[in-house]
């Protein structure tokens, strides 16, 4: 049974994808890229394209950064769906998923800082960091306050099916372990806030990044946990610079500019495996979209990634 209240429930009778920026800094391109892609899919399938301004992590959070990316969205023709939903304003709900949680008996209390971690775990978990070894999971150390909340995992293997790479597999106990909900810093976690908005905007196809793919059996948990849908998934291949790391506000991406018109988005079609037609070079963002809606494949992706022996995740932003 879901903890949503009916009206925050929607009806899954219409694909309804989602574009989700975080708004540490400006558009570059590999997000552009992600934007591309779930919005064709969106848009192909005759279904609705939802913009979600992702800014539950406050501390990365810059000012400015939601409008500039909202800016840019339309400068390059993008339309979206209803109203943007800004995570910000909807800690009710995340607290209201948490506590549902714990009423449960499947969320407990951290006490564990990252030093603890790394002292206790040798493990490292998919996403990089340290898998986290259980040291709270039966109670908090005597004296010990809680600095977060854990979702506590069993031993049992998330099966999946990825439109682009097919059926996948992640046993989260073994190579994440019991994950945080909420963190030391007050902060939501991206993996609760993520599904709950998912399920409250009635999202039922996710196309993002492959950086997010071993995020995804996380996500499933918590659904299961809190009666939630789950939906379809599709992670595009992610863009990298010429010394080989994914494009990122990290990395000093440059942003976009919409005075770029429909060249860049070809650029992001090209990568996505749709090469844009001779006839269609310096077109209109009206020709280039309608053009772009009715090219759109997923296969066209999985070809363009099989191709390049499975290294279409790779564009030097020195071709753009």
């Amino acid at each position: 049974m879901s903890f949503l209240p009916e009206n925050k429930k929607k009806s899954y009778g219409v694909y309804r994808g989602r574009f989700a920026p975080s708004p540490t800094g400006a558009l570059h391109f590999g997000s552009l890229v992600t934007a591309v892609g779930s919005y064709l899919d969106a848009r192909a399938h005759g279904g609705q394209w939802l913009v979600r301004i992702e800014d539950v992590d406050k501390p990365r959070t810059l000012p400015g950064a939601a409008d500039t990316i909202l800016r840019t969205l339309e400068g390059f023709g993008f339309e979206w769906d209803g109203e943007v939903l800004v995570q910000s304003r909807r800690l009710d709900l995340y607290h209201a998923a948490l506590a549902h949680l714990q009423l449960n008996g499947e969320a407990y209390p951290c006490a564990c800082s990252r030093s603890e971690i790394k002292s206790a775990s040798s493990q490292t978990s998919v996403d990089g960091g340290l898998r986290y070894p259980g040291t709270c999971r039966n109670g908090l150390p005597e004296g010990r306050d809680a600095r977060a909340w854990r979702l506590k995992m069993f031993d049992r293997d998330f099966n999946f099916f990825d439109r682009i790479h097919g059926m996948c597999r992640q046993n989260v106990d073994r190579e994440v372990g019991d994950f945080v909900l909420l963190r030391a810093d007050g902060q939501y976690a991206y993996q609760l806030a993520v599904v709950v908005d998912d399920a409250a905007q009635g999202v039922n196809a996710v196309v993002r990044g492959v950086d997010l793919l071993d995020s995804t059996a996380r996500q499933i948990a918590l659904q299961q946990r809190l009666g939630l849908p789950t939906p379809s998934y599709a992670h595009l291949p992610v863009v990298i610079n010429a010394a080989g790391e994914k494009l990122s506000k990290q990395t000093l991406a440059p942003a976009v500019d919409p005075a770029q018109g429909s060249a860049i988005l070809a650029a992001a079609m090209q990568f996505l495996g749709h090469p844009l037609p001779a006839e269609m070079r310096g077109a209109s963002l009206f020709d280039f979209w309608n053009w772009a809606i009715s090219a759109w494949s997923i296969e066209r992706v999985i070809r363009a990634i099989a191709s390049n022996s499975g290294k279409a995740e790779k564009l030097s932003t020195g071709v753009i």
